[in-house]
């Protein structure tokens, strides 16, 4: 996925300098509120689910040339006896607040996105986490069918900076294994035991009133990714503060990036990184790695707490 997949929603305004006020650009309507959006986005998804199939009958019964790519059609004429969407895929969800999207108010609203197994080598297997580096392939579509994006080639991926749906999918879904890995004569790399599953989720957890990369992505749009997951690397740690990224979730949300607790020191700097982009997340000038550790390097658990007041060392800056 590009550089453009970030989690949440990045609204941008232009400003045209005119000599004449009569010629300036149009005031920009207002997102709509979390709530509004979430009631037509779910009957949206959920009428898809109920009038689609995926071609579910190779994957039981493989062709020889099957390429293995969930294929997505709608149920009528001769595909009317098919097994809709809506009676294989799990049903999941997540609780998004305004502030995740930037919008005004305080609404808390839980969001339902729905998740297909397609396959996974063994179940309840090893996944990534919602903060992991992942190897995978993908595709993105609209639910008319429409392609935004895809790259059909493994390639690295850190998830906290991806779509908060797609980054939720992801981290349901199997990883294959390193046993699994063949070298193409392209120069890419297939692996045979990876997982496949697709995820459809409302338009809070991917672009919202945003539009997407280059307004390719009408607002308010439901989306839906395929995914092959290839490997991921186990307690990914960003910033090599010898943190795991995901532990830097530190109010459990699945949302990396609105954990900084050093925000107000950054404000006067200018320069801001949530936790799991900072190795020194107090902004004390010690680095985090230092704080949780011993004298040889050797990180301590559960982190140093010197004062006994609750907040781990490196994290408090007063400390």
């Amino acid at each position: 996925m590009k550089n453009w997949i970030l989690l949440g929603v990045m609204f941008s305004m232009v400003f045209v300098a005119c000599n004449n006020d009569d010629d300036a650009a149009p005031e920009a309507d207002p997102p709509l509120e979390l709530s509004e959006v979430i009631a037509e986005d779910s009957a949206e998804i959920e009428t898809f689910l109920d009038t689609h199939f995926y071609n579910y009958e190779e994957f039981a019964s493989p062709p020889a040339d099957f390429d293995f790519i969930i294929d997505i059609d709608t149920i009528a004429g001769d595909n009317s006896d098919k097994t809709p969407l809506s009676q294989q895929m799990e049903r999941l969800t997540i609780n998004l607040e305004s502030d995740d999207l930037g919008l005004d108010g305080d609404e808390t609203v839980e969001h339902a996105y729905y998740l297909l197994r397609v396959r996974e080598r063994i179940p309840d297997g090893p996944k990534p986490t919602i903060a992991d580096s992942t190897f995978l392939k993908y595709e993105g579509q609209l639910l008319d069918g429409t392609s935004f994006d895809e790259n059909q080639n493994f390639t690295w991926l850190e998830l906290p900076f991806t779509d908060r749906g797609y980054a939720e999918g992801a981290s349901e879904l199997v990883a294959g294994t390193s046993a699994g890995i063949i070298d193409n004569p392209d120069g890419t790399v297939d692996i045979t035991d990876r997982g496949i599953g697709m995820v459809i989720f409302p338009s809070a957890m991917g672009y919202f009133a945003g539009g997407g990369p280059s307004g390719t992505i009408p607002a308010y749009s439901p989306l839906l990714f395929k995914l092959d997951i290839g490997l991921f690397v186990e307690d990914t740690d960003r910033d090599n503060d010898g943190i795991p990224s995901i532990l830097e979730d530190l109010d459990g949300n699945g949302n990396l990036l609105n954990d900084n607790t050093d925000l107000d020191s950054e404000l006067l700097t200018g320069i801001i990184l949530p936790n799991f982009r900072d190795a020194d997340d107090d902004q004390d000038g010690i680095p985090t790695r230092d704080e949780i550790s011993d004298e040889d390097g050797n990180i301590i658990i559960p982190y140093p707490d010197s004062d006994n007041d609750g907040t781990p060392d490196y994290l408090d800056p007063d400390n």
